[in-house]
C-alpha cells in the first residue's frame, strides 16, 4: 500500500515566471507482484485549477473550468525479459466535472536492466500511450531515454531526454495539442 501526492505547476518562464495552471493529484495505490506479473488496484483524485496571474494576463479567468475526477485503477505490468517490463492499465472515474469523461486507458514499454548498477550506471528508455475519453480516445505519447543509476535499495537516480507529443497532460488546458522537449533529473526513493 502506499499513498502519492503531488502539485504539477505550470510556470510560464516568458511572463515572469507567472503560474499558468497547477494539476493536485492524491492517490492510494495497493499493488501487488509475484516473479513477472504485478497488479495494481487503486484511487486517486485530480483537481485542476488556473493561475490567477494567466487568467488576468490572458483575460481568461470568464473560460476557467473545474476539471476534476476521482477514478478507480485497475492495472497490470508483465517482465518478459528481466530488463523489458510493459504493463497497461484503466481508470474508471465514478465523479468528473468540467470536461472529463469517466474513462481513461494507459500503456507502455519501459527498458532498464535490474538490480544495483554500481557508478558506471546503465541506459533507460520507455515509451507511454495516455488515452482519455475527454478527447475522443486521442491523448498522447511520451518517450524518455537516458542513463540510470540504480542503488541497493532501488534508489533511482536517472538523468535523461524527455519528450511529449498530444493533447496537454496540464488538464486546465487538456483540449490544447502540445509538444514538449526537455531533459531532466529524477531520483526515485
Amino acid at each position: 500500500f502506499d499513498i502519492e501526492g503531488a502539485a504539477f505547476p505550470r510556470l510560464n518562464l516568458d511572463a515572469n515566471w507567472d503560474v499558468d495552471a497547477v494539476d493536485y493529484r492524491i492517490g492510494f495505490p495497493l499493488t501487488y507482484g509475484e516473479e513477472k506479473w504485478q497488479v495494481k488496484f487503486s484511487y486517486y483524485h485530480l483537481s485542476s485549477h488556473m493561475g490567477d496571474e494567466y487568467a488576468i494576463r490572458e483575460n481568461k479567468l470568464a473560460e476557467r473550468i473545474n476539471f476534476s475526477r476521482d477514478v478507480l485503477v485497475l492495472g497490470g505490468s508483465y517482465f518478459p525479459l528481466p530488463a523489458w517490463r510493459w504493463y497497461a492499465e484503466a481508470g474508471w472515474a465514478f465523479y468528473y466535472d468540467d470536461g472529463s469523461k469517466p474513462w481513461e486507458l494507459q500503456f507502455g514499454i519501459e527498458y532498464a536492466q535490474n538490480g544495483p548498477t554500481g557508478f558506471g550506471g546503465t541506459p533507460f528508455l520507455a515509451i507511454n500511450g495516455h488515452l482519455r475519453q475527454e478527447v475522443d480516445f486521442g491523448g498522447n505519447v511520451t518517450f524518455q531515454a537516458g542513463w540510470l543509476w540504480l542503488g541497493q535499495n532501488d534508489n533511482r537516480l536517472r538523468l535523461g531526454f524527455h519528450y511529449f507529443n498530444g493533447k496537454s497532460n496540464q488538464f486546465e488546458f487538456f483540449r490544447e495539442f502540445e509538444h514538449q522537449i526537455g531533459g531532466g533529473l529524477w531520483y526515485e526513493y
